[in-house]
């Protein structure tokens, strides 16, 4: 008998928050297509949408952006907190450190908040940046108040205001990092807040699940690709190689979309816009159209098609964010996901509580009658 194990297929809650349509290359936010989101809109529109179920007017986005704004700054506690950590602790670590600490009881009180999800959203980008600029012995950088979420994270990690074409691509890779379905962090989540347990204690454990390589694995295999290309002319000659020798070409193919994964479409477009602007994106278009007519010719009707991490590589090596804050820069799009999920957890909560199959030994006799 097959051991049941991993919980695929099996529907754990009804949502209104995302669809992830395998079969057709969806991914549907509250109603839009992700891609179309990710092109057109910025971080806090987006945001908002995922937790209000509606895109903002003008004045319910300005105030938004200045609540985000006011909220970026660090308690100086949580500074001494995050000082005091070893060197060895990962960001994601420090992550979990933080927001735990963040989680003053008085602040996260059952049930949780929009408001709760508004602080976490805004202060996890200052966390990463306060640590790695600490590591590297540079002097931590104030956030900045008149720039977005996504100009203000590059902003505060290098302390210099960043090219907007390196805003705007990063600003659509937080947008379709932000929600997709109910992953393993997400419902780790979920499962965490159905106890009645806080907002902080739920983000906490979803961190924790997107700390493991089988989830929150960042794409360090295709930006090693990419770097070993190198250059528009290698790029035929290495993949033909690299194909002839029965390796992968990383960033093509993916699990659940069995046709084009929305979210590369969406950062194809993205990097398209940007041609010219940075030799990274011409070269990611070059590689890219190049693997699909090399798969095709080595691998007749397999359609592997570009997935999320080739063009997520692509961005996050463009715009020079270091590579041990690839899966911390995905959790800070993905923080709105889970805030979202669990402010709808709590709106219909009932604890999760599923059973398990036993398969272990049985007593020889019932030890309740022996004298």
């Amino acid at each position: 008998m097959a051991k049941v194990t991993g919980l695929e297929g099996i529907v754990a809650a009804e949502t209104d928050i995302s669809l992830v349509d395998g079969e057709r290359g969806r991914l549907v936010y509250r109603g839009f297509l992700a891609k179309d989101l990710a092109i057109t809109q910025s971080y806090e529109e987006v945001a908002y949408l995922l937790w209000n179920g509606q895109l903002p007017e003008q004045d319910e986005l300005e105030q938004l952006h200045m609540r985000l704004a006011n909220l970026r700054n660090i308690p100086e506690y949580i500074c001494k907190i995050i000082d005091l950590l070893p060197l060895s602790i990962s960001m994601m670590g420090v992550l979990q450190t933080a927001v735990a600490a963040l989680g003053d009881a008085a602040e996260v009180a059952w049930p949780p908040t929009l408001q709760q999800a508004e602080r976490l959203t805004a202060i996890l980008p200052s966390i990463v940046a306060y640590r790695y600029r600490k590591l590297n012995g540079l002097p931590t950088v104030e956030p900045d108040a008149r720039l977005g979420h996504a100009a203000n994270y590059l902003y505060m990690l290098t302390g210099q205001l960043p090219e907007e074409s390196h805003s705007k691509a990063l600003n659509a890779y937080l947008i379709l990092g932000m929600e997709h379905g109910m992953n393993a962090s997400t419902f780790a989540g979920r499962v965490i807040l159905s106890t009645q347990s806080d907002m902080n204690a739920a983000v906490c454990g979803a961190i924790g699940a997107m700390k493991g390589p089988l989830h929150g694995g960042a794409p360090y295999e295709v930006i090693s690709m990419l770097e070993e290309i190198g250059s528009k002319d290698r790029a035929e000659p290495w993949m033909r190689n690299a194909l002839e020798h029965g390796a992968r070409l990383m960033g093509f193919g993916h699990r659940i979309y069995k046709t084009n994964d929305p979210r590369a479409e969406a950062l194809r477009i993205v990097t398209l816009q940007m041609t010219g602007e940075d030799p990274s994106f011409e070269l990611a278009i070059h590689v890219e159209n190049t693997a699909i007519r090399l798969l095709e010719e080595y691998k007749p009707g397999r359609r592997l098609f570009t997935n999320v991490e080739f063009y997520a590589a692509a961005i996050l090596r463009a715009v020079q964010i270091s590579p041990d804050l690839f899966t911390p820069t995905f959790t800070l799009g993905r923080i709105v996901g889970w805030t979202a999920h669990i402010l709808e957890q709590a709106s219909i909560n009932r604890i999760f509580r599923p059973e398990s199959l036993y398969t272990g030994p049985m007593p020889e006799a019932d030890l309740s009658v022996i004298k």
